[in-house]
């Protein structure tokens, strides 16, 4: 089998809707061939057989499943795009604060359709009409804001997209049986909120495990300032939606598994559409679960996702304004990149009040900078090409020519290359704007230098070629790469990292001598630490517990082989983390031999640094890997025993265990 065949066997298992139309799979055991989104049960792999097209399948043999109807999957024509246009006109309503007729019309308009064909495909592939899928979704957004907000139920009638509050009553009394004012007495009882509030909070879900803290740092490196505010603790911006102006803050409910977005009252008529953005910036539809499963079969990425299990790919709030600060981070670094943008900003952009001093614009508007000439934007001190870029884009996003909305996209690879056809916008920049913008699950910018590094300096054509066994969820894997990068360059805009970031993994144990903390890199053993070791001494980045960890788990075996007697030297791939003169003394204490004794003085004259005796003394000190890289065995030029990480006590009872073993105890200082 093809690593082709194996990626889209991956893509089949996720059933997931944007792969819809990619491609086609038929089971050579009933000669039937469906689409990946098929509810049937999934074959085997060896049974499958994939194709680019209906076509191709039915020249083989296969005919089309009566389930999920192949013919109806995203082609050339609109009219045979019934299932897509079903879920679109699913994602269209929870976004939707229009009436039911102009709801369907504008759908019908964007597909060129009539709204009777709308309804007709609706009551086909969904098995109910129109307005019983908008009133189930109506319901459902205002039963939620009846529970978790404080506002009035008059203005959740509207924002739940009902006409009057005479239809919500109607409509809510007869589906759940019971008024509105009486399902939020029972909610409330006991806990009403404050009166005159002007904000309130709902609960946005996602599957943990999740990166909260990943995520904040990844939009704070390319935060549009006046636009956005981003802190260690929460992610806030201004809205501007359907002429609705206001504010948003996202917080972190780690315990129940959910974002908590905080909105000010005068943006509740567009809540449908804001939670559907807010949903896409944050990427909580993700499944780790399946993502994880897959990418972790690469020993490349398997360590990274053992660290980060819960990494998500932000996606974009307004997607103008993400390519608008994509185009200008092209070749500047990021401080250059975020004056520009604010100067961008306070010249283009409309005035808000909100209760952050830091927000007081609105978004980067289009039409603006589709009108702005090229001396316009350049006299703020972006050169002339991408000025062009900045314009060609505005222009056919302004015209309809070009979405940058998140959702299914009939074709990725062709809007892609759509985006790379506009000056100034290479694969790179499409590729990121594809993964961001369009929520495409599997974008990869190949000629990214971040990337090539972290694969150990591969050209563009090979780091191709390995991301093929990624597939389908490239882009978690470049987030995951691109956060391990060792290059100054580690992301989209340049953001710098000093030093690589290594991801480590711990267990502890109990021995004769107290409690261990075990440390492990995936290039070796990093760490051996003590009950109450200072905190300062050993200096590693943050580790995961992993109690099935190789290198912890060996580490454990022969510990507890020495402190019971039977073992005087470890066989272990060891990874030390300091300087060169401090990996020369760490490199000397392993050839002490057992039961055996050196000064810091015999030390020195083993490196050749006979005069750095006491240079030799800090140096054991910070000794990492205690026990097997024996400090212990290090005393006073006098015989007597010298300070210790673990505690002298611990100190003497590990020379005494190797005394009573056989070795003598030699004091031969000189």
């Amino acid at each position: 089998m093809t690593r082709e065949h194996h990626t889209r066997y991956k893509a089949l298992t996720a059933r997931d809707q944007r792969f819809d139309g990619i491609f086609f799979v038929g089971v050579t055991s009933t000669r039937v061939y469906c689409r990946p989104i098929c509810p049937a049960k999934t074959p085997k792999e060896a049974n499958c057989r994939f194709f680019n097209s209906p076509q191709e399948a039915e020249q083989k043999g296969f005919r089309p499943c009566l389930r999920c109807r192949p013919e109806l999957a995203p082609g050339s024509a609109p009219v045979d795009d019934s299932q897509r246009i079903a879920h679109s006109v699913v994602q269209r309503i929870e976004e939707s604060a229009t009436d039911d007729d102009n709801c369907l019309e504008a759908i019908a308009q964007q597909f060129e359709l009539s709204s009777r064909q709308i309804r007709r495909i609706i009551q086909k592939e969904l098995g109910v009409s129109p307005i019983q899928l908008l009133l189930t979704r109506r319901l459902l957004l205002a039963k939620q804001l009846l529970t978790e907000t404080a506002l009035p139920v008059i203005e959740i009638a509207f924002a739940s997209g009902f006409a009057s509050l005479r239809r919500f009553n109607d409509a809510f009394n007869r589906r759940y049986g019971l008024a509105p004012s009486r399902l939020r007495k029972r909610t409330m009882a006991g806990s009403a909120p404050p009166a005159g509030n002007q904000t309130s909070t709902l609960q946005v879900c996602y599957r943990p495990p999740y990166d909260w803290p990943g995520i904040l740092a990844f939009l704070k490196a390319r935060e549009l300032k006046g636009v956005e505010l981003v802190t260690g603790d929460f992610y806030a911006r201004t809205v501007h939606l359907e002429g609705r102006k206001g504010w948003i803050k996202v917080t972190h409910a780690e315990r129940k598994n959910a974002l908590m977005l905080e909105f000010n009252h005068e943006i509740s008529p567009v809540l449908p559409a804001l939670l559907s953005r807010v949903r896409d910036l944050f990427d909580v539809k993700a499944r780790p679960d399946v993502i994880n499963a897959h990418l972790r079969r690469d020993r490349i990425l398997r360590p990274l996702i053992r660290a980060n299990p819960g990494m998500r790919v932000p996606g974009a709030f307004n997607g103008f304004e993400m390519c608008l600060r994509a185009i200008l981070g092209q070749q500047i670094s990021v401080k250059g990149a975020t004056t520009i943008a604010c100067r961008l900003v306070e010249t283009f952009c409309e005035p808000i009040e909100t209760p952050f001093a830091e927000l007081k614009y609105l978004a980067p508007p289009p039409a603006a900078f589709a009108k702005a000439s090229v001396a316009a934007l350049a006299k703020h001190g972006i050169v002339r090409a991408r000025c062009k870029s900045i314009i060609a884009l505005a222009r056919t996003h302004v015209s309809g020519e070009l979405s940058l909305a998140g959702g299914i996209h009939h074709d990725p690879n062709a809007t892609i290359e759509r985006l790379a056809g506009l000056p100034g916008i290479g694969p790179w920049t499409a590729h990121y704007i594809a993964m961001r913008a369009l929520r495409w699950p599997d974008a990869f910018p190949k000629e990214d230098i971040a990337i090539s590094n972290a694969l150990g300096g591969v050209t563009a054509k090979q780091a191709e070629q390995m991301s093929q066994a990624w597939r389908p969820w490239r882009s978690y894997a470049v987030l995951h790469l691109w956060r391990t990068a060792t290059q100054k360059t580690i992301g989209p805009n340049g953001e710098t990292s000093r030093r690589k970031k290594m991801t480590y993994f711990y267990k502890t144990m109990k021995s004769p001598v107290g409690e261990l903390k075990l440390v492990a890199s995936d290039e070796g053993l990093a760490a051996i630490l003590w009950e109450k070791d200072n905190p300062r001494r050993v200096r590693l980045g943050p580790a995961l517990e992993d109690r099935k960890h190789p290198v912890l788990r060996e580490a454990e075996r022969q510990l507890s082989d020495y402190f019971s007697g039977k073992r005087k030297s470890f066989s272990l791939k060891l990874d030390f983390k300091g300087t060169e003169f401090q990996k020369q003394v760490w490199a000397a204490l392993l050839t002490i031999p057992f039961g055996e004794t050196r000064s810091y003085a015999q030390i020195a004259k083993q490196i050749k640094s006979p005069k750095a005796a006491r240079a030799v003394g800090a140096a054991n000190g910070r000794n990492p890997i205690s026990i097997i890289a024996p400090c212990h065995r290090v005393i006073g030029a006098n015989g007597k025993l010298t300070g210790f990480a673990g505690g002298l006590k611990a100190k003497a009872l590990l020379l005494a265990l190797e005394g009573k073993q056989g070795a003598p105890h030699k004091h031969n200082a000189k």
